[in-house]
Order: structure tokens, then sequence, then C-alpha cells
């Protein structure tokens, strides 16, 4: 399909994707399309090619974090819920569509998810495990694990309400965790892990999109100013914990802009599924808030660097203006995504976990089109862009 274009912004940063292929995320303004394809040609001839080299020799060289390990919800989850009584698991097709050996692991999209591109963009390992009912070896403990569980948030009540896993509960797994990293490795080396390695909390969405709006247990408390406020607040409990724990470098992620996820435009958007206001600017307060306890926690915990990572703008952006964020490869074929209010699996618009099964729905046949792969996450691609967009923000580590 021609894509009719005035000028193109090319982004240096590189984006490894299955199989052998390298291929490039470009962030497309606009170009005429003979002018596209022989600058984008060019580009790689002249820059891109010596600058792979040049990246790996960087990675080799660059120290780095000696594991990331994760808390948090389905976003994160690369398969604990597996192991426990829930109906909020995805272990099977056609999740993983597009995983190595298209595996449904229990990862709540196509394919990788934000923690297993940002161990590998840290050159620690391409997938970061989940800590329960896998086979870790002492390489997987001691480079770092997942505690996350889909259906999670920083409100208990959100964990109890679909038996995910809680925060304080993923807390004593991390415990559970630290003691065995000790046998592996001896008390010296796993204190130097725990304190340098990168901690990531990403979790908060399914408080307000599953406990606060959709149910009335928390309604008959709380306000949403004073729902949100209490939310802050077990999260500040929360890291205070993990700190206590002895992590140091914490990145505390906030969440996205839920009213313009395809559940939630289905849910409250009306008959034309638009981004719902009132969710969207739930977020922003629950943001605003978050960012100010995590500065707070991070000027008054001694030696620690607690960072707020804001998901909200840059996935909003990616939602509203999907067609200029687009892929380019040794073929030099252009293509933007083509769809962002609806997920690829089934209808688009209300398939997640169960209702996205291969009995029952279809998908679509290029995910790569596609922001969100069900009803409520992203695909692979989206995630890799909205990497992108955050490490040119906060640097490779996310913190």
């Amino acid at each position: 399909m021609p894509i009719n274009m005035q000028y193109m912004r090319l982004n240096l940063t590189r984006l490894p994707f299955h199989g052998t292929e390298d291929c490039w995320e470009l962030e497309m303004i606009t170009m005429n399309n003979k002018r596209a394809a022989a600058f984008s040609l060019l580009f790689f001839l002249v820059f891109l090619h010596p600058l792979h080299g040049c990246a790996l020799q960087a990675n080799r060289t660059s120290p780095g974090p000696p594991a990331v390990i994760v808390f948090g919800d389905s976003v994160v989850d690369p398969g604990n819920n597996n192991a426990i009584l829930t109906i909020v698991k995805c272990n099977y097709p056609p999740y993983g569509k597009d995983f190595v050996g298209h595996k449904a692991t229990g990862r709540f999209s196509n394919g990788k998810i934000p923690s297993d591109l940002i161990a590998s963009q840290l050159g620690i390992k391409e997938y970061v495990p989940a800590y329960l009912g896998t086979d870790l070896s002492s390489y997987d403990l001691i480079t770092g694990v997942s505690f996350a569980s889909g259906g999670c948030g920083f409100d208990p009540l959100t964990s109890q309400l679909v038996s995910a896993i809680s925060m304080d509960e993923q807390l004593s797994l991390f415990m559970e965790y630290k003691e065995k990293v000790k046998a592996i490795v001896g008390d010296k080396k796993a204190a130097y892990i725990t304190k340098n390695s990168i901690y990531f909390i990403v979790t908060g969405t399914d408080d307000l999109a599953n406990t606060y709006f959709p149910t009335p247990f928390r309604r008959f408390e709380f306000d949403l100013p004073s729902y949100i406020n209490f939310t802050v607040q077990s999260a500040s409990t929360f890291i205070q914990k993990l700190y206590h724990s002895g992590a140091r470098k914490i990145s505390v992620v906030g969440v996205p802009p839920i009213g313009c996820l395809p559940s939630q435009r289905t849910l409250a958007g009306g008959i034309e599924r638009i981004c719902d206001p009132t969710y969207n600017q739930a977020a922003m307060f629950l943001n605003s808030q978050l960012s100010k306890e995590s500065e707070r926690l991070n000027s008054t915990l001694t030696k620690s660097r607690i960072r707020y990572v804001d998901m909200y703008t840059p996935l909003l952006d990616i939602i509203l203006h999907p067609s200029k964020y687009v892929f380019s490869n040794l073929v030099i074929q252009i293509i933007g995504f083509v769809e962002s209010k609806r997920g690829c699996c089934g209808t688009g618009t209300f398939e997640v976990t169960q209702t996205c099964n291969s009995l029952t729905t279809f998908t679509c046949e290029d995910t790569s089109k596609y922001v969100f792969w069900d009803s409520y996450h992203p695909t692979e691609r989206a995630y890799k862009i909205l990497l992108r967009k955050l490490t040119q923000r906060y640097g490779p580590s996310i913190n």
C-alpha cells in the first residue's frame, strides 16, 4: 500500500526482533515514497550497519546491574499465575503466538513482555522467568526473576477479587528468593546482588479498572481522590518494605491511559468507543500522586534511587498517533500501526485471558500492525517502541 510522506525522522536505537533480521523502529513524521525508501537504504548502509557493531561493543564494556527483579501485575507476569488457582491465566494459545516456539508461557501478550525487553537491553538475559512454577537454574535466580501476578494491584482487595498474588505475598516470595541466592553465591555476593539489582514495580491499573470503577466495594468507602490516596499509600508502604529488604534502585512505573485500553473503550466509551476521559483523569491523578511519593521516598530513604517512570504519556501517543510508528527492515518495508482501538485477538473489544483462546476466537494475521494484543495488553512490538521511548528519557536501566 503506498504511503504519502514528506519527510522522516529516524531514531538510532536498535530494537532486536525475533529471528535473524536486524530491525529498527523508526518514528515517522512524513516523506515522499521514493525519497523515503532511498533515504532509508542509504541511512542503513552508511550509519546503522557500522553502528550495530559499536552498539554491541558498548553493551559488552558498560557495567550494569547484576539482575532484574520484578513485582506487579499482568504486564510483567511471565507465568506466575500458571502455578496458582486463579481465573487470570493465559498459558494457552493464542497467547505466545510470536514467542519463541510459539509457546504460551503465561505472558499476557503475543511475545516478549517489558521485563524481558529490559533484561535483554541491559545484556543480562533474554527472558526474566517466573519465580513460581518454573524449573529455575542457579543462573536464572542470580540474574533475576519476576514475582508479578496478573490481576494484582497496590490495593489488597484487587488481588483478592481474582485470587492473584498480592504485593505483600510477592514480597514474601522475594525474601524466600534471597535465601536461595545466598545459598548459591554466599552472603557477600548475595548482598551485592540485592543492593545493585534493578527493581521494577508495575501495577495499579487493575486497582482502577477492575476494582474501583466496576465494583461497588471500595466506592462504599472512598470517593475517587480518597481511593487514589489510599492506593498511593499502599504503594509507599510496599516500596519502603522493599527498601528495608535491601533494594536500592527501584523504578515505580505509572499506570497507562486506562480509558484508552480497548476493553475500557468498550465498557465506558459509548457507542463510538472513545477514550473515556474519567478513567484517564483518574490514571493521571494516580500517576501524579505516585510520582510525588516516589520523589519523597527518594529524598528520605538513605542511598536509594527511587524513580517514577511515566508510561502514560508515551503509550498515549502511540495509541493516538499509531501510523507514525513505522517498522523498517533490510528490504525497506515500511509499515505503521494500523489499529490502536482494538486488540488482535478476536473482535479486539473485550477478549482477554479466558475469552482470548484458540477454540472460540481468531487472531489477526499480522500482530505488528496492532498496538494491542488483546483488549488489555499491548503487543510485543508496541512494548518495544514504548521501551525505546522510556530509554530515551530515563536511560537503558529505566532508573
